[in-house]
């Protein structure tokens, strides 16, 4: 073999290598995992998406705690299963309670930095996120590696330009730290989506009061 034919090999070889490097996975449903804390003690949390729909579900010591919403934005549900306090319920936020959510919820001015490192396996770079309201910055880390629909992480983060990995969550005016440990094309199990009958229906005023 000559050298040129070597050099073409090569080439080749590297050309391959870069195209599978630099290729997505594109995930229309699945979910991603993270570690959270509920009221100080460390919990596990799921985020299963489609393009339709997500649940975020908290698992702790005492039970769980799971919350629907849609892409569309009309609709938020707040379901929470404590067995040792015989607690099954489920509040439905009302539309103006919606509305109230959504103009509650940070806006950010993105910028992207020259920053990049590796967070669980993902190759990730920098874009600090500037609150137009509050003036103060996150530095909010994204990969480019995978596609995900937009159901998949907060709505604040959609113009970020990737899927964020490592980011600052917002939740009934506390901020939570979240760094995403996997993403999977696991399906759902079954009625994930959806409010048990056996869940007593009530106001979101009255399931917070809890």
């Amino acid at each position: 073999m000559n050298i040129k034919t070597l050099t073409a090999i090569l080439g080749v070889a590297l050309t391959t290598m870069a195209f599978k490097a630099s290729a997505q996975k594109a995930y229309t449903h699945g979910v991603l995992s993270y570690d959270t804390q509920v009221r100080g003690n460390p919990a596990t949390a799921k985020i299963y998406f489609t393009p339709d729909s997500s649940a975020t579900v908290v698992s702790f010591g005492a039970g769980t705690f799971k919350m629907l919403s849609n892409a569309k934005h009309d609709y938020l549900a707040f379901v929470i299963d404590v067995p040792v306090a015989s607690i099954k319920k489920a509040g439905v936020a009302s539309p103006a309670e919606l509305e109230e959510g959504m103009a509650m919820l940070p806006t950010f001015t993105f910028t992207p930095t020259a920053e990049t490192k590796q967070i669980s396996g993902f190759n990730c770079k920098k874009v600090v996120a500037k609150e137009n309201k509050t003036g103060k910055s996150y530095d909010i880390w994204i990969t480019n590696d995978i596609t995900v629909p937009a159901t998949a992480f907060p709505y604040y983060y959609n113009a970020i330009g990737g899927v964020p990995i490592q980011y600052t969550s917002f939740f009934q005016g506390q901020e939570l730290a979240v760094t995403i440990k996997s993403v999977t094309d696991d399906s759902a199990p079954a009625g994930t989506y959806a409010i048990s009958s056996d869940f007593e229906k009530v106001t979101m005023e009255e399931l917070m009061s809890h």
